[in-house]
C-alpha cells in the first residue's frame, strides 16, 4: 500500500529546516526543504507534496502571501503555518485565511510532527473522491443485485439532507457510499469531514469533534476547530460509530439534537448546521440490548439504514473489481499492468475474502509488485491463498479458525470475535435447518437450545429462515 508521505518545509532558518528534517524522516515522511516561499512555488509547477510547513516571516514573498498563493491556486493542499509568539495575530488571520493549522515557535518535536501526519491524511481524504470519478461517478463497482440496492438507495436520497446509518464489514467501502452520499446531495459544494472514531484514542476524541480552547489541557497551545466546526453546512462521516464512548454518544446526541455545542473548555455555544451520515461493522440493535450504545442516538442515527454488502454476497464483482485495482495499481507504481490467467481469476473469485474490497484492493498491489512475469499464474499468489485449498479441506474446522484468525490479525483486523461468533452461528443454525427441513423445534434439540431461543438468534442475526409451525 503507497502510504509516503510527502512534505516540503519552507523557512529561511536553516536550524529549523535542520530540526524538522531530521524529526519527520524520523517518522517515515519524505522531507524536501526551500530557504524561499518562490523557489516552493516554482517546484509546485512539476510535484505536489501532501502538505506544506511554512514560516510566516521571510524574506521575499512571507508565509501569508505564499498561504494566499496556495488556497488560490492548490485549494486541496492543508498548510501549516509556523509562527513566533509576536506573530499570534497574522496566525490567526492565516487560520481564517485557509491554513490547516499553525504551530507556536518554539514547537514541540512531536507535535509537529502528529500535525503533519495529520495534514498528510486530511490531503489524501480531500483528494479521495476525485480519484474515483472517472469511473462509474464514484469509486463504487458493482453489478451484483445487492450493489445495485446500493446505487438505488444512493439515487433515492440525491435530494435529501437526511440522516443515513451505513452497516456493513470491514474493508466494504462503507466511507466510498458516504462521499457518494455526500456527492449527490445539495450540500455536494461543502465540505465533507471524515472521523474514525475507533482510530482515535478515547480522551482525544471529544476534542476531536468539538474542538478545544487554548489551554483547555496541557499540550492546547492553541484554540483548535473540531470536525463539527470543519463540517458546518457539509456532511460528518462517522466511521465505526458503534465503539464510541458513552459520555461522548451523549454529547453527540445533544449536538443532534440542538443543533449547538461547546469546544473542550469553552464557555460559548458554537451553533453548526450539520448533515450525519453514521457508519458501523456492529450489530448496533445487539449494542443497544447490552446497554452499550443508547437507544435514544441509535434512533436519531437510524432514519435510513444502507447495507454495503461484503464480496463473498456479490461474488459476480470479484473479476471486475480485480480488473479495476490492477490498473490502479498499476498507474500508481507506474509500472506494466498485470493480467491475471483465467484459472487464478476463477480461484480469486471463489474466495470468501474475510477482508472485503480493501483485501482485494491490497492483494492487486501485492501482485503488481511480487508477481514475477506480466501473466499472474495460481503459484504467484501470496502464501496464504495458495494455502487455502490443502488446509481447509485437510484440517479440522478449529484449525481453519486459527488460520483465519492469524490471517485476519496480520491484515491488522481488530473486534474478530464480533465477525467470528455471529458467522458460527449462522453456520451451525443453517446445518441443523438444513438436517431437520426448516422445522425449529427439531432444530433446536439439534443445537440443544430451547425452540424460543433458535427464534430469538434467528431474528438477532437478521435470519428469516425455518418455519414457525413444526409439521
Amino acid at each position: 500500500m503507497n502510504n509516503h508521505e510527502h512534505v516540503w518545509v519552507i523557512d529561511d532558518d536553516r536550524s529549523i529546516r535542520w530540526v524538522l528534517e531530521r524529526a519527520l524522516d524520523k517518522a517515515g515522511i519524505e522531507v524536501t526543504s526551500f530557504e524561499t516561499a518562490g523557489a516552493a512555488l516554482d517546484a509546485l509547477e512539476k510535484d505536489t507534496p501532501d502538505a506544506v510547513v511554512t514560516d510566516i516571516r521571510m524574506p521575499g514573498m512571507d508565509g501569508l502571501e505564499l498561504l494566499d498563493r496556495l488556497h488560490r491556486d492548490h485549494p486541496q493542499l492543508p498548510v501549516i503555518i509556523m509562527t513566533a509568539h509576536s506573530d499570534l495575530e497574522s496566525a490567526v488571520s492565516a487560520y481564517q485565511g485557509g491554513a490547516f493549522e499553525y504551530l507556536p515557535k518554539p514547537f514541540d518535536v512531536d507535535d509537529a510532527v502528529a500535525l503533519v501526519h495529520r495534514a498528510c491524511q486530511l490531503h489524501r481524504e480531500r483528494a479521495q473522491p476525485e480519484a474515483g470519478q472517472s469511473d462509474h461517478g464514484t469509486e463504487i463497482i458493482g453489478e451484483a443485485p445487492a450493489m445495485q440496492e446500493v446505487f438505488r438507495a444512493i439515487g433515492r436520497l440525491s435530494r435529501s439532507n437526511i440522516t443515513v446509518l451505513i452497516n456493513g464489514e470491514s474493508g466494504t467501502g462503507k466511507e466510498l457510499v458516504a462521499r457518494a452520499l455526500h456527492r449527490h446531495s445539495p450540500r455536494a459544494n461543502m465540505p465533507f469531514i471524515a472521523l474514525n472514531t475507533a482510530a482515535i484514542p478515547k480522551d482525544l476524541l471529544e476534542s476531536e469533534l468539538f474542538g478545544h480552547e487554548k489551554g483547555a489541557f496541557t499540550g492546547a497551545q492553541a484554540s483548535r476547530r473540531g470536525r463539527f466546526e470543519q463540517a458546518d453546512s457539509g456532511t460528518l462521516f462517522l466511521d465505526e460509530i458503534g465503539d464510541m464512548p458513552a459520555e461522548l454518544q451523549t454529547r453527540l446526541l445533544r449536538v443532534l439534537a440542538d443543533g449547538e455545542f461547546y469546544r473542550v473548555g469553552g464557555h460559548t455555544p458554537i451553533r453548526v448546521d450539520v448533515r450525519i451520515i453514521a457508519a458501523t461493522h456492529q450489530n448496533l440493535e445487539q449494542r443497544v440490548r447490552e446497554g452499550l450504545f443508547r437507544e435514544d442516538l441509535f434512533h436519531r442515527l437510524n432514519v435510513i439504514r444502507i447495507h454495503v454488502p461484503s464480496l463473498r454476497e456479490r461474488r459476480e464483482d470479484i473479476p471486475l473489481l480485480l480488473n479495476y485495482f490492477l490498473g490502479q495499481a498499476a498507474k500508481e507504481l507506474n509500472v506494466e499492468r498485470k493480467v491475471l490467467l483465467p484459472e487464478v481469476r476463477d480461484y480469486l473469485s471463489s474466495l470468501d475474502w474475510p477482508g472485503n474490497v480493501r483485501q482485494l484492493e491490497n492483494t492487486c498491489r501485492w501482485l503488481t509488485v511480487m508477481a514475477s512475469g506480466r501473466e499472474v499464474h495460481l503459484d504467484d499468489l501470496p502464501p496464504e491463498f495458495r494455502d487455502q485449498p490443502e488446509t481447509t479441506t485437510a484440517v479440522g474446522w478449529e484449525q481453519a479458525l486459527a488460520q483465519w484468525a492469524d490471517q485476519a490479525l496480520a491484515r491488522g483486523e481488530h473486534a474478530l470475535l464480533e465477525q467470528a461468533m455471529p458467522a458460527f452461528e449462522r453456520i451451525m443454525i443453517r446445518a441443523a435447518l438444513k438436517r431437520t427441513g426448516g422445522r425449529r423445534q427439531d432444530a433446536a434439540k439439534l443445537l440443544g437450545w430451547g425452540r424460543n431461543t433458535l427464534t430469538r438468534k434467528i431474528n438477532e442475526l437478521g435470519m428469516e429462515e425455518g418455519k414457525d409451525e413444526d409439521s
